[in-house]
């Protein structure tokens, strides 16, 4: 390194610190890197790739950026995942003995950039932190830099709940220590495109203890310590919109899991991974920046408490009866502004005055907010309306200080009203009145020369000139002008009086915009005092926005006010799926009716393909979500239960990337399902066992409906193709057939969308292949096929007999090929006898998968036991 320059050895000081980063060195009006930086760089950003003599053997890698437009260049970094630290030269250029101080400033990264293209108004931008303790259990916190929000939670040693939480909250960047186990952070690169980082200080801060004072446990209090320790380290200013650290337990709240929310395209959509097209575009009513964030948390954190879930209805029933005074609610919402990240660009000290003149348009609209409030004549509504704070004396400061027009910079003056400052009001009437006297002696001196051409003008190189063309020269008086500057086609003159008030207004316009850039820094500070108190508006105002959302969506699209069930009954009559309903437009949707009590907690659904079922399950599930998120459900009637839980195991998927085939994951979906539901929950299970053999898969999907029936009880819908189920609902008192009904005419089928009682009589695969405009040929030839495999086809009960049979073959054959390779008195022992009379004796039809793996493995160690003896 001392070969180096020294400013190149400065560089490799600071890098060293921030060795993850790209490094923005600044150097001028350029923002420099150098080596790996320089090429990755040149190559991410598509810029040139230069180099530079460096002191060293060889030249450095160089490329850059300019300063002013560097944003766009920072941003197309972090949008790909990586971190830019931001080095700034702390000492003027003048003043330095040697190279100039320079230090990092700001570590920006995915997860705490506070504006740009990389922030969405309606989305949070979340960066997490997990915690792994010594009893397997962790710990996991979020935080959006942006909005200051602060939570913290315990989950279960189960790795896969951190992974459910980390796709609920869409978090960009996880936070966690060395210890961290290097395949759980390989699983999180894999899984989610997201930034891994490093923070191994957990210890309290005196600088954000305050905001741990809600927190009653030392794991909580560790892990979001280590994150509020690694947003302190990385923006290096002050933090005061944060908010304090608030815990929760993923229990009080509908569990619906990462595969769950994906199957229901609860936020995205499966196919597009967009917006549009999924239950949160559908719902989107919402006015305000805040209203459109919070209504994303809602939706992915459905309620399970029944007063709460009420309260809400109350307030959207009653929005729905008053609909003139909503659509007033409506308008004056749109002209609330984005108050938390507002307060958060206030702290963070990058808000400008028209930001402020934003907040204090915000802040005039509540007073008739809250007057709305109170014309619903709704308790809920009027206690809402009381919790309004309008802050009058922050909107008195900002109409007192700040112009209704102010620029964008707050370096160039022209943004405090005058009567705010006295000091300030006299430099203004000293620049206004020397303009006034300057406009004064242009006309003076045209009247003393008689050149009515003559002006007086300005520039920043020369100042104030009086400007003569050279035709005009002979009539200017001897010895009071003095020759400034020299024109091709005329000459510019200064006078001991212009030069006098010159030195005066210029002082004044100087002063002027330093007073006023000091003066609005000042009025940021007072701002910045009301954080607090502009954070809790923000949350009354967001959660008036979502029920209004609720209350428009409601009206517009028909839905009912559900109520719910003690006894775990589903009644919904003329349900539709709501998504799909708004899609269609113009055409009719078919809707479905729904049953389900303690005697029906299964329904078995048959039908073709295309029909419906996958449709019918899911609207199911979104009516559900609906009712409990507070909203009204896409129905004419619904009573519900208050479901604690939701899986799904809809739709084929394979998750190439861990190397998982469809059926694999199709089991461990089931298996989650299985593992966790109780009687409370809610089970939709889209033909399972496809994935398989016929014979495997038909006696998997079985088992699973058996174990669900007689093990857990849970509302669950099955559909399936395979019409040998059907006979379940013989053997399984709380199973019912439904199936969805199509006809035939004219040898082609007709899909009627309709839910009816019993089993469906027949599948028309072919027909949906005729539909597909396959090659007649290859239509005609299957119907042949089928007809061959319909002559000769089994009942349910052959099937299970040529099964048991086949394995009782199987097992013989397995003792006549032992008889046959060795002889019987050498080789065949009497605990070898004892493991074929265990093996021959299993009823495998009888026992569910889990059981069946657990004996062959006892009866392998057993083999194994044996041979090793």
């Amino acid at each position: 390194m001392a070969t180096y320059t020294p400013m190149i050895q400065q560089y490799l000081t600071i890098k060293a610190d921030y060795q993850d980063a790209f490094l923005f060195f600044r150097l001028g009006d350029f923002y420099e890197m150098f080596f790996d930086d320089a090429i990755k760089a040149s190559q991410e950003l598509e810029i040139t790739l230069t180099s530079r003599d460096g002191g060293g053997d060889e030249r450095i890698p160089m490329c850059g950026v300019p300063y002013h437009s560097a944003a766009n260049y920072i941003e197309t970094l972090i949008e790909r995942g990586y971190k830019v630290a931001i080095c700034e030269q702390t000492e003027d250029p003048k003043q330095a003995k040697g190279v100039v101080k320079r230090e990092v400033v700001q570590l920006i990264t995915p997860g705490t950039i506070m504006q740009g293209r990389g922030i969405e108004d309606k989305e949070n931008n979340f960066i997490a932190a997990v915690s792994l303790f010594d009893d397997g259990t962790f710990g996991f916190a979020y935080n959006d830099l942006s909005t200051g929000e602060n939570k913290v939670t315990l989950l279960g040693e189960n790795f896969q709940e951190v992974i459910n939480e980390i796709a609920s909250i869409g978090a960009k960047e996880v936070v966690v220590d060395d210890t961290f186990p290097e395949q759980l952070k390989k699983d999180l690169k894999e899984k989610f495109f997201i930034t891994i980082s490093l923070e191994n200080e957990t210890s309290i801060s005196k600088s954000f203890e305050h905001l741990l004072t809600d927190l009653d446990d030392e794991k909580l209090e560790q892990t979001m310590s280590t994150l509020l320790h690694y947003l302190f380290r990385t923006q290096k200013r002050s933090l005061d919109h944060l908010q304090k650290a608030k815990s929760y337990n993923t229990n009080q709240f509908l569990k619906i899991d990462y595969y769950s929310k994906r199957n229901l395209e609860l936020t995205e959509t499966i196919r597009t991974k967009g917006k549009k097209g999924s239950l949160l575009w559908l719902l989107d009513e919402t006015k305000t920046a805040m209203g459109g964030r919070l209504l994303k948390q809602w939706i992915d954190k459905p309620l399970i408490q029944k007063k709460e879930i009420e309260r809400r209805h109350r307030i959207v029933e009653s929005m729905i009866n008053h609909y003139f005074e909503r659509e007033e609610l409506r308008e004056g919402l749109k002209e609330v502004y984005d108050l938390e990240r507002l307060s958060g660009r206030v702290a963070f000290g990058n808000v400008n005055a028209r930001d402020l003149i934003q907040l204090k348009k915000s802040l005039q609209q509540i007073p008739a907010i809250a007057h709305m409030l109170n014309r619903f004549q709704n308790e809920d509504l009027q206690h809402l309306a009381n919790q309004l704070d309008p802050c009058e004396e922050l909107t008195d400061l900002l109409e007192r200080s700040i112009v209704d027009n102010p620029p964008i910079s707050v370096k160039e003056g022209n943004i405090i009203r005058d009567g705010y400052n006295a000091e300030l009001d006299q430099y203004r009437d000293a620049s206004r009145n020397g303009k006034t006297w300057i406009a004064k002696l242009e006309k003076e001196e045209r009247e003393r020369t008689g050149i009515k051409s003559l002006k007086i003008g300005y520039n920043r190189v020369f100042g104030y000139y009086i400007e003569v063309t050279k035709a005009n020269l002979q009539f200017l008086e001897e010895g009071r002008y003095e020759r400034k500057q020299t024109l091709s086609n005329a000459e510019r003159f200064i006078t001991p009086e212009l030069k006098e008030k010159e030195a005066l207004i210029l002082q004044a316009e100087e002063k002027i915009v330093d007073l006023e850039y000091e003066l609005f820094l000042s009025i940021r500070e007072e701002v910045k005092t009301y954080i607090p108190r502009l954070q809790a508006l923000a949350r009354i105002i967001s959660e008036l926005d979502v029920l209004q959302c609720f209350a428009t969506v409601s009206e517009k699209r028909h839905y009912v006010k559900p109520s719910f069930s003690d006894e775990r009954k589903i009644i919904i009559k003329d349900g539709r799926h709501p998504v799909v309903e708004k899609v269609m437009k113009s055409q009719e949707y078919v809707p479905n009716d729904c049953y389900m009590d303690q005697e029906r907690e299964i329904l078995l659904i048959t039908g073709p393909n295309m029909s419906g079922k996958s449709t019918y399950m899911r609207q199911i599930a979104l009516t559900a979500i609906l009712a409990q998120v507070g909203c009204f459900v896409p129905a004419s009637e619904a009573i519900l239960p208050i479901f604690d839980q939701i899986f799904t195991r809809i739709g084929a998927a394979d998750d190439l990337i861990s190397g998982q085939s469809t059926f694999m994951v199709e089991m461990l979906e089931a298996k989650n399902a299985i593992a966790h539901a109780t009687k409370n929950s809610l089970i939709l299970f889209d033909e399972i066992g496809r994935g398989t053999s016929t014979y495997d898969g038909m006696a998997l999907a079985q088992a699973i409906i058996e174990y669900i029936h007689n093990h857990i009880g849970a509302k669950t819908l099955f559909s399936t193709h395979y019409h040998e189920l059907t006979s379940l609902e013989e053997e399984l008192p709380n199973l019912k057939n439904i199936h969805v009904s199509a006809i035939e005419q004219n040898g082609k089928v007709v899909f009627l969308h309709k839910i009816k009682e019993g089993p469906a009589d027949k599948s028309y695969g072919i027909h949906v292949a005729q539909l597909a405009e396959l090659p007649p040929s290859l239509i005609k030839r299957a119907n042949e096929i089928l007809v061959q495999l319909e002559a000769g086809s089994n009942t349910r009960e052959e099937v299970t007999k040529e099964r048991k049979s086949s394995i009782e073959e199987t097992a013989a054959q397995l003792s006549f090929f032992t008889d046959e390779i060795v002889p019987k008195a050498e080789k065949e022992t009497s605990s070898e006898k004892k493991l074929l009379q265990e093996l021959s004796s299993l009823n495998l039809l009888e026992m569910t998968p889990l059981d069946a793996l657990n004996t062959l493995y006892k009866l392998q160690k057993k083999l194994k036991s044996q041979q090793n003896s």
